[in-house]
């Protein structure tokens, strides 16, 4: 019988989760939160100029963020050019789906979490 996973493994397992998505052009994207060595890599990817491009860094995030496309793996860009190669190949669709996947569920109130338990 397997250990149970106490709350942080169970977070740390969550974040490291594959997830596939569908985008709206039919891609199928398979994705994973980027921890803070994968960020790190992509700020040294960036250079120090890139890095401070909040829009750039941000679109790069989500590329960098895809592990599949259509079930066939896809190296972690580790350039400027792969970056943008990789932003490029999802289009506009696939960066829309990859970045629905990850963006942050909001807290359900414990209030409205209590007023719903009985229904």
């Amino acid at each position: 019988m397997a250990a149970p996973i106490g709350p942080s493994a169970g977070i740390i397992a969550a974040a490291a989760a594959e997830r596939t998505v569908v985008a709206g052009d039919g891609t199928c994207i398979t994705l994973r939160r980027l921890n803070a060595l994968d960020k790190l890599r992509l700020f040294k990817a960036a250079g120090p100029i890139l890095s401070q491009n909040e829009p750039w860094l941000g679109l790069a995030l989500l590329a960098c963020s895809v592990v599949a496309i259509d079930d066939v793996p896809v190296p972690t860009p580790t350039t400027e050019a792969q970056i943008e190669a990789m932003v490029g190949r999802l289009g506009d669709a696939g960066i829309a789906a990859v970045a629905a996947a990850l963006a942050p569920v909001a807290p359900v109130p414990a209030h409205e979490v209590a007023a719903n338990a009985g229904n």
